[in-house]
């Protein structure tokens, strides 16, 4: 068992805690029975799994599947595990994971038909739960502009409940590259924006549609907006000024559900 903070593994989990380090790594790390057992079910690349004995039943399991798979296991004294992890209440099981080598060229040749491009949110909630409803609502993936909080933040992947290992979500680094490689392929880019748009249900997304939505304070960047085809907006007939930006997301999602349903007679892929 590994009780000492200058172990080399030790210090290699510790710089996995900053975004740069898992940039430059291509792993990170994931935190808590659940998510370690969605992502070895999922078939991700899980390296090392990281616990303390004595594992409950529950660990126990995941330690024993984990093992199946070839997946280094590495004990450790408690007292360091609660320091590595970063929950305040940790379930005693981590594991480092490599980052999926995701690409544009893969997502479209995969055939996605509705995609979600998010340009700037900060916060690691909003990121997660939009990444959850795109998984729900069937999209093929969810491109992130630079400038878009880490998705590998714990807090992030938390917020996906799991979605994250779902569906594809990639980081980009040319966003206008990206934006024409779309446009090219026959997408419709739809920018919700809060006033003044197409009301989103007048908005015909029954073929390819990309969904862009901003950040919390700023909105979306001024060269995107330019890039779209239609700035939509959600009607609010109540008196609230405004809608999170994921709670704004998960509407502009199930109304392209809604009407692909309405198309469709109920059922088939959003894909």
């Amino acid at each position: 068992m590994i009780s000492s903070k200058n172990n080399p593994k030790i210090k290699y989990l510790r710089r996995l805690a900053r975004r740069r380090q898992r940039e430059k790594e291509g792993h990170f790390l994931l935190e808590g029975v659940r998510l370690i057992e969605e992502a070895l079910r999922s078939g991700w690349p899980v390296k090392m799994l990281v616990y303390t004995p004595p594992p409950g039943e529950r660990a126990g399991a995941l330690l024993e599947l984990a093992g199946e798979r070839g997946v280094q296991l590495m004990p450790v004294d408690e007292g360091l595990f609660r320091e590595l992890a970063d929950t305040q209440t940790p379930q005693g099981v981590l594991a480092v994971v490599q980052s999926p080598g995701y690409t544009p060229e893969g997502l479209l040749a995969g055939g996605a038909s509705l995609l979600l491009l998010v340009d700037g949110v900060q916060d690691p909630g909003n990121l997660g739960t939009m990444i959850r409803s795109a998984s729900a609502a069937g999209a093929g993936g969810v491109l992130l502009l630079p400038g878009t909080v880490d998705l590998y933040n714990p807090k992030t992947i938390r917020a996906t409940m799991g979605s994250l290992f779902h569906l594809p979500v990639l980081g980009v680094r040319e966003g206008e590259e990206l934006v024409a490689r779309l446009k090219a392929a026959g997408f419709l880019l739809v920018a919700g924006v809060p006033a003044g748009g197409l009301p989103l249900p007048a908005v015909d997304m029954t073929g390819p549609t990309v969904l862009a939505v901003g950040n919390e304070a700023r909105g979306i960047s001024p060269w995107l907006l330019q890039r779209a085809d239609i700035l939509a907006t959600i009607p609010m007939p109540g008196r609230a000024e405004s809608l999170n930006v994921a709670m704004a997301a998960s509407i502009m999602l199930y109304e392209v559900v809604r009407q692909r349903m309405a198309c469709s007679g109920g059922g088939g892929s959003l894909e």
